[in-house]
């Protein structure tokens, strides 16, 4: 059973995986330890154009990719079991492009445990908690020069995840989950005309129509299966 931190870079918005980086990470009693030794990354070619818009966030070049395997031959690492990642759904969309079996992953987002950590924070990507958490140091905006490439931003997301585990008295990797679950779980619908409204305070109507959308995210439908069980 393994956990690691992942993060993917794409030829366009939703797209294949042109770079590819992992960390192992373990939790233990509260600590949390990542050797940078073991990081991989890799480039892929994906036999597409990378998009302009793409290219502006994580400027990778088609020159970078010339002569790289191809996306179709990554594979996840022997018993990995936790993905983890600043919107880890993305990420595992794009592994899943690969033709890797996500069915039994464990998905933990730090998007979704930041959000509950620092929840008035102005904004929650990774260069705004890099600074929030180390309050706009000298050392964050060196570290934040490589932002946007896999590699580095494995390094920025498992230091925003010690804070977080810091932060919520996390003592292993399925208690990180578990809370991680909980934290995706929405408190009031982000869309359609009762946008802002509480999940606890929509119609009971509106309720029994959403839940009979077969493309209903899982979070929403958990939140509105409590609201009813109530």
């Amino acid at each position: 059973m393994q956990a690691i931190i992942l993060d993917t870079e794409t030829h366009t918005l939703n797209g294949l995986p042109i770079e590819i980086a992992y960390a192992p990470i373990e939790i233990e009693n509260g600590k949390l330890s990542l050797d940078k030794k073991q990081i991989f990354d890799q480039l892929y070619q994906v036999g597409q154009p990378i998009s302009y818009a793409a290219m502006a966030v994580h400027h990778i070049l088609e020159s970078d990719l010339v002569e790289q395997p191809f996306y179709n031959e990554f594979q996840l690492p022997a018993q990995t079991t936790y993905i983890i990642g600043h919107n880890v759904d993305y990420d595992i969309a794009a592994i899943a492009r690969c033709g890797v079996d996500v069915s039994q992953l464990k998905p933990i987002c730090t998007l979704a445990l930041a959000r509950h950590v620092w929840e008035n924070a102005e904004a929650h990507n990774i260069s705004a908690l890099i600074y929030l958490i180390s309050k706009g140091s000298d050392k964050a905006r060196e570290m934040l020069k490589g932002a946007h490439r896999a590699d580095a931003d494995i390094i920025l997301t498992a230091n925003i995840l010690m804070h977080i585990v810091h932060q919520l008295n996390i003592q292993d990797i399925e208690q990180l989950y578990i809370a991680s679950e909980e934290a995706r779980i929405p408190k009031s619908i982000t869309f359609g005309k009762h946008k802002g409204t509480a999940i606890q305070d929509l119609p009971a109507d509106y309720i029994q129509w959403l839940m009979r959308q077969d493309d209903l995210d899982p979070y929403l439908r958990k939140a509105l299966e409590a609201k009813l069980v109530k």
